[in-house]
């Protein structure tokens, strides 16, 4: 296990492979554990770093850490300690929103992010979200079988009160404002069948330029799981673009592959 200490509490990590940093952040269900398989998928050419933020994991349990200033912060200090300057963001769920919130503060340092399962409003979050303990989160939106068996063990290493403090939080913040000034280059994606947050439109108007939504069929709210062969490519695509390259030329076929011009 990997480990630094920020304002005196320990903030776990673990890291895989060489090359460009990407760092994946988990969301309210599991931690930095059920990005292995996407860990290994993406070492093959890129430095992988997986965070578990505060009140996940094996990182700190400490109430007065739970806001999401505090978890971007978290992000912002772990770069730091890691010595990382330019950085791709691949963030689900909460850390979707965290890598969002992050990239709005520091276009200079976030390269591209990929937000998965990320709400736009509060309309589009199901209220039994924050209704719902950890474990119960876990067995509403994490299939039985060993592809889930991981985020399904680490759901309850996770502090209740993380999770509410942050959903909480987040009704009362317009994530498309603050999607729509980003100039990062972002691709959205969404499990079709997803029961938790509820996929947006693309043609809402919610969608900043930079970014292109992709939607999962016939998936949940975790495609990295649901669907890891189509997801890894998606991702490996997506990071081979060059920097400041639109992710609007990714494409769904019966392939993931980049459009040939």
């Amino acid at each position: 296990m990997s480990a630094i200490i920020i304002e005196d509490r320990i903030v776990h990590y673990e890291v895989l492979g060489r090359g460009k940093p990407v760092i994946f952040l988990h969301g309210w269900v599991g931690s930095w554990r059920y990005w292995i398989p996407t860990m290994q998928a993406a070492s093959v050419s890129y430095r992988a770093y997986a965070i578990d933020l505060w009140g996940f994991g094996d990182t700190a349990k400490s109430a007065d850490k739970y806001s999401l200033e505090n978890q971007a912060s978290l992000l912002d200090r772990f770069l730091n300690e890691m010595g990382i300057a330019k950085v791709a963001l691949v963030g689900h769920g909460l850390g979707a929103v965290v890598a969002a919130m992050f990239a709005a503060q520091h276009p200079f340092v976030v390269d591209r992010t990929m937000a998965i399962g990320m709400p736009f409003s509060a309309g589009d979050m199901n209220e039994r979200l924050a209704g719902s303990g950890a474990s119960d989160l876990a067995a509403w939106l994490l299939a039985q079988g060993p592809a889930t068996e991981a985020a399904r063990a680490e759901a309850p290493k996770a502090d209740d009160q993380a999770i509410r403090a942050t959903l909480e939080e987040l009704r009362g913040i317009d994530m498309a404002a603050i999607y729509r000034q980003m100039q990062t280059a972002t691709l959205i994606v969404h499990g079709q069948t997803d029961p938790a947050i509820t996929p947006p439109s693309p043609d809402n108007g919610a969608l900043p330029g930079s970014s292109h939504l992709i939607i999962f069929d016939d998936c949940g709210h975790f495609p990295m799981l649901d669907q890891p062969n189509k997801f890894h490519r998606l991702l490996n695509d997506f990071l081979d673009l060059a920097s400041g390259e639109s992710p609007q030329q990714l494409q769904l076929k019966e392939e993931w592959k980049r459009r040939v011009r």
